[in-house]
């Protein structure tokens, strides 16, 4: 006779906060990373020797690899489960920090940035699933509130780490610093992480069913689409769009591309990416109403630290500092509206949501170049405020009638859209800015000609100022000319601004409406499994 193993000692329970915290540092490092290296660029540049366009790759490559893995979530916690799926993507996101550290060439550097974005991509679904399958069903809120404060925080404390790391230090290190965060957060969740015993029988079964149809060409499909998309969305501004044939042509890539992969996945006996899901009505319009939405908040978030930087001639670490009360603002309200998902219809809630971040970038519309930091403290934190009521019930509806074990790839195709929204903001809005302001800026300097008494006098008296220091007649009357015209442009960019945070408010009062579509039922879930550790 052969004695049966020995049953192996039952998992010790790990509490909700616990698993929380454990999983909370990959994805505010990878948050972290989409804004830090901006404020390193010109200190990359000046080492690297690249060109201005050569080096915007070390940002666009990132993103790129990010937006590509994302929609892979779920098929990937499927075939290896969503721990160790989490775990490899921090260890090659950590390890691709370190290896983008010790580069010194332009190509060396653009390569790790891809490796370090492939890691990245995968950590925020996953962490999201992990969350909605640890904590209960009444506190589904809350866990979407700590997911929140993650995604929001990141990008806003960028840019100060990176300046304050670049300042006193040099650039590597917003690269090194990354190991042993990384390193802790992957002991955390290898200690405290475990999937629930129903996804992980659910991921099984549908891993065999996979392997058996592996789905190659959605993959080939998805991957070509979404390099060809994000290529156009990160260099389109730069080439004048569709002014260029080249973005004309990765368009075409894109649109026949994106096209092939929908009927693909729909017709696939097991599809790459389940886009079956947005079958759900919940699903489909708490996703598409979030990409619209992330959208305006990334083009809000671009606009100001531009200003302050280009026109106020604040260093990166300064503007970032300045930008706090809007972080401190989220972080506060995040848990409270996380509180009131059970009692307040979500509808309402992004609803409060779109009106406080309207009338923030209303307030933002009157900065000048006289505005001081303290004028910038209510915009700022009224904003961060409508920030926490759009971005925490648009995140825990979206997936509220997702099956648990569906849940990774339902968190990687919502997290993909609103990715993508984000880049079209950008986007947008960058280009929108940049037309207002030549156009305001062209208004002014033909409306500013000595046949104006005030101008001819302001001339005159800038002439005698310049003669006073030695210039001759004529070098004199050109400083002239060059100063008011660039006082002239100068002050068509705060007009850019002014008039691009006001379309911004309009656009978030324009959408409100769509709300309408944002349809929750609440039904009961399944009871609360314990997350424990192996």
């Amino acid at each position: 006779m052969v004695s049966a193993p020995a049953a192996m000692p039952p998992p010790r329970a790990v509490g909700k906060w616990t698993v929380a915290i454990s999983i909370a540092f990959g994805s505010l490092m990878a948050t972290i990373d989409t804004s830090i290296v901006n404020v390193a660029i010109p200190q990359i540049r000046g080492q690297l020797g690249a060109s201005l366009q050569e080096i915007t790759w070390v940002t666009t490559a990132y993103m790129i690899a990010m937006v590509l893995v994302m929609p892979l979530t779920g098929f990937l916690g499927s075939f290896f489960g969503q721990k160790r799926v989490y775990v490899a993507s921090l260890v090659i996101f950590t390890a691709g920090s370190v290896m983008c550290g010790t580069a010194r060439s332009l190509e060396t550097l653009v390569l790790w940035r891809f490796v370090q974005g492939l890691g990245g991509g995968a950590l925020q679904p996953t962490q999201q699933a992990i969350l909605r399958q640890t904590f209960p069903p009444a506190e589904q809120g809350m866990a979407m509130a700590v997911f929140s404060m993650v995604i929001m925080v990141g990008p806003a404390i960028g840019p100060v780490l990176g300046g304050w790391i670049t300042d006193d230090y040099s650039w590597p290190w917003i690269f090194f610093v990354n190991l042993p965060v990384g390193i802790l957060g992957i002991y955390l969740t290898m200690r405290n992480v475990h999937e629930p015993a129903d996804v992980l029988v659910a991921n099984r079964e549908r891993a065999e069913i996979q392997r058996k149809h592996l789905d190659w060409a959605g993959i080939i499909f998805m991957a070509i689409a979404i390099i060809a998309l994000q290529y156009v969305l990160e260099e389109g501004s730069a080439k004048d769009w569709f002014d260029s044939t080249e973005i004309q042509v990765v368009t075409y890539i894109a649109v026949v591309a994106l096209a092939a992969f929908i009927i693909r996945e729909l017709t696939a006996v097991a599809p790459v990416v389940d886009l079956r899901l947005f079958r759900d009505p919940t699903f489909a319009s708490g996703t598409f109403i979030g990409g619209v939405v992330f959208a305006m908040l990334m083009g809000s978030m671009l606009l100001l630290p531009v200003f302050m930087q280009e026109l106020m001639h604040f260093s990166a670490t300064q503007s970032g500092v300045v930008l706090l009360p809007r972080t401190l603002a989220m972080m506060v309200a995040a848990p409270f509206v996380g509180r009131l998902y059970n009692q307040v219809s979500p509808r309402i809630l992004v609803g409060i949501g779109m009106m406080l971040t309207a009338l923030g970038c209303w307030m933002q519309a009157d900065i000048t170049l006289l505005t001081s930091t303290s004028d910038l403290f209510w915009p700022l934190a009224i904003t961060g405020m409508g920030f926490a009521f759009l971005f925490v019930p648009l995140t825990t509806a979206a997936l509220s009638g997702i099956q648990r074990h569906e849940l990774a790839g339902a968190a990687g195709v919502n997290a993909f859209v609103r990715q993508v929204g984000g880049s079209i903001g950008l986007s947008v809005f960058a280009t929108m800015f940049t037309r207002f302001a030549s156009q305001a800026g062209a208004g002014l300097t033909s409306a500013v000609t000595m046949l104006r008494p005030e101008v001819l006098a302001q001339a005159m008296a800038m002439k005698a100022q310049f003669m006073a220091r030695g210039m001759s007649g004529d070098l004199a009357t050109a400083m002239v000319q060059k100063t008011l015209a660039g006082r002239a442009m100068l002050q068509g960019t705060v007009i850019g601004f002014e008039k691009t945070f006001i379309v911004q408010t309009i656009a978030f009062v324009v959408v409100i409406p769509l709300l309408w579509f944002l349809r929750v039922v609440r039904t009961k879930t399944p009871a609360h499994v314990e997350i424990s550790v192996e």
